[in-house]
């Protein structure tokens, strides 16, 4: 699992620095995704999952998508103690919106998050 969130990580980066976005939005950006896939891989039970970002107006899309029928996913609430289930948690911070819709192909969903794109991003 590790190797694919990393992947998807890196992916996003690159194509974040192919279209000159700021360092901040690069930043955010690749923490949501690592957030996403790996709730996909954990949660869903896929394989695989899919990953795509791009530009609608003044907004990233980041969509997250598995074939599993596991959660879509809804934010808890961790304790102090719990190494993880913020996640969502952060998305939620971090996103203008964010939300989850079927896969348009098949059983699954869609994980999608929306970030603002400061004055510098394509």
């Amino acid at each position: 699992m590790d190797a694919s969130v990393g992947e998807a990580r890196r992916r996003v980066r690159a194509q974040l620095t192919e279209w000159r976005s700021p360092v901040e939005l690069t930043d955010n950006a690749q923490l949501i995704v690592s957030e996403l896939v790996t709730n996909a891989l954990r949660h869903t039970g896929s394989r695989s999952v899919g990953c795509e970002v791009r530009i609608l107006g003044s907004l990233l899309r980041i969509a997250v998508s598995s074939a599993g029928a596991g959660p879509a996913g809804m934010p808890t609430a961790a304790a102090m103690e719990d190494e993880g289930g913020r996640g969502l948690l952060l998305v939620c911070t971090l996103a203008e919106v964010w939300g989850v819709r079927p896969r348009d192909a098949g059983s699954g969903h869609v994980v999608w998050a929306d970030l603002a794109i400061g004055p510098a991003a394509r």
